[in-house]
């Protein structure tokens, strides 16, 4: 079998819904913790495919997550190597620093479930997700790295970007919306009338959120290597 490996932030931040259409395209799944101490010499480069997931932490935490210096420049080498990789929301961000683009605080946080704009004229798996409200929850934004294709947009952020067939970079969180881990992230919020809302949203639209992002990764991983 091809191997596939999650890079973990946090341990309430797994690949969740896209684990299903990952090991139908034949991917044995493994994954390993920022915390682990073979983080630090991990090879990035050898898996078949990287899935690098989302926390609540910024690229340019490096004084509290000094493992995150080492992230980046382990993907920098994956990413010059055209290793397929999928970026999801802080996984999204490192792509982008590792590509040279900058990281930063955006305007406000964009928290709840919202459709996505896709970019016009660009034919991508993201048609899949178009007009389906899906889980958003950042605070950073990026810079379109250089000799990358941007795919999708909210009123505030740049939402998808990628490169080639290899590189899918997703600031949002179609994987989100049947995955009990989600009582982690609620513990965020201060406001309980807040918690309650984005509880209610993902019981109603996270299915078909899920069943969105899973036909988008099931048809990006069918074009890899094209």
């Amino acid at each position: 079998m091809k191997s596939a490996l999650i890079v973990r932030h946090v341990p309430y931040e797994g690949c969740a819904g896209y684990r299903a259409p990952i090991e139908a395209a034949g991917y044995a799944l493994d994954r390993i913790d920022v915390t682990d101490p073979a983080f630090a010499t991990a090879d990035l480069t050898a898996p078949d495919l990287l899935i690098v997931m989302g926390g609540p932490m910024g690229v340019y935490d490096t004084a509290d997550h000094p493992w995150i210096p080492g992230e980046i420049a382990a993907l920098a080498r994956r990413l010059a190597a055209d290793r397929p990789t999928l970026g999801i929301c802080l996984g999204a961000q490192m792509v982008a620093a590792a590509l040279g683009a900058a990281v930063y605080k955006g305007p406000a946080c964009e928290i709840g479930f919202d459709a996505i704009d896709l970019t016009p004229g660009i034919a991508s798996p993201l048609r899949h997700v178009a007009q389906v409200p899906v889980l958003h929850w950042h605070g950073d934004t990026f810079d379109l790295p250089h000799g990358t294709e941007l795919l999708a947009t909210t009123a505030r952020y740049r939402q998808g970007f990628r490169r080639g067939s290899n590189l899918l970079a997703l600031q949002f969180h179609a994987e989100m919306g049947e995955d009990e881990r989600f009582t982690a992230w609620l513990d965020y919020l201060d406001c309980p009338m807040h918690r309650a809302g984005l509880v209610a949203a993902y019981r109603t639209h996270g299915p078909a959120a899920v069943r969105a992002g899973q036909a988008m990764i099931a048809e990006w991983l069918t074009g890899l290597g094209a």
